[in-house]
């Protein structure tokens, strides 16, 4: 079998809100998922055994690793004694809150459910995806936005795309989910507005107004505790983006942008300061 190559997109997330905090320790959140054009790439060839590599010597390449915990688990549930060398080609940054690594193991999962032959069912997929990791699913099953609730893996596909230019930046802090959960300000007692027809009066009826409600919890401790992360915003507002936010718990930062001009000068700003970054066109989705 010829080596199959897949691209695995990043996301962002417009607005997170964390609306309570569960008896088994879990919090609910509200947010709405966006893809970016900042992407991995895995490569799979075929192989008696299950390995892996990665470009980036820093992430670990057994069972530490999402793509290889997604690649067992569907081993395990499909009882499959399959073998496959997966590459992981890592660009998007992790610890920085855009994903990489569920987007990655839901590639494992789509990719080997085909490869292998094992036609897993999409709710099966979705069983092993929740398993995995909150948002392994919005990889897994969408292709543009997506409105979350629980955990992050109750999904509703809003069939729409942001019509923006967005630029993205990793300030090169790695910031972990745990620590942010532990240390972000609750608000438990407000009442959250409605991030989806929010986000569908932004798409649909470019009404920009709306967009004070697309707060991110993490974003008030994070900043207090990073403040070179808190800079790169602003310098995005003052580069021209009409809004700017955290995205996830961190610390990748995305800013608006009508222009194109203005993006790329952003984007010149954030690499002078050697700060990876990404831009994405209006109407990005990830279908390949």
């Amino acid at each position: 079998m010829c080596p199959v190559s897949v691209k695995s997109f990043a996301k962002i997330n417009l607005g997170l809100l964390i609306t309570s905090k569960r008896s088994d320790g879990y919090h609910m959140l509200e947010t709405v998922f966006a893809p970016i054009d900042w992407c991995d790439t895995i490569e799979f060839s075929h192989s008696d055994t299950l390995s892996m590599c990665c470009t980036d010597s820093a992430l670990p390449v057994d069972e530490n690793n999402l793509c290889m915990r997604a690649a067992k688990a569907l081993q395990e549930s499909a009882g499959c004694s399959a073998g496959v060398s997966i590459t992981l080609d890592k660009r998007i940054p992790f610890g920085a809150g855009l994903g990489g690594g569920s987007s990655d193991a839901a590639t494992v999962l789509r990719t080997l459910n085909e490869f292998w032959n094992v036609r897993a069912s999409l709710a099966d997929l979705h069983a092993l995806a929740v398993r995995l990791g909150a948002d392994v699913p919005y990889f897994l099953e969408m292709t543009g936005l997506a409105f979350a609730r629980g955990i992050g893996d109750e999904l509703e596909d809003l069939s729409l795309r942001l019509p923006f230019h967005i630029v993205t930046v990793f300030p090169e802090e790695h910031i972990s989910t745990v620590w942010a959960y532990k240390h972000f300000y609750p608000r438990f007692e407000r009442t959250p507005p409605d991030l989806k027809q929010l986000v569908m009066a932004l798409c649909l009826e470019g009404e920009r107004s709306c967009l004070g409600a697309f707060e991110n919890d993490f974003e008030p401790a994070v900043f207090d505790h990073y403040p070179g992360v808190k800079k790169v915003k602003q310098d995005l507002l003052d580069s021209g983006s009409f809004y700017a936010s955290l995205s996830g718990s961190g610390s990748a930062v995305f800013g608006f942008f009508d222009k194109r001009e203005d993006a790329d000068g952003a984007l010149m700003k954030m690499r002078q300061q050697r700060f990876r970054t990404s831009i994405t066109a209006p109407g990005f989705s990830m279908e390949q």
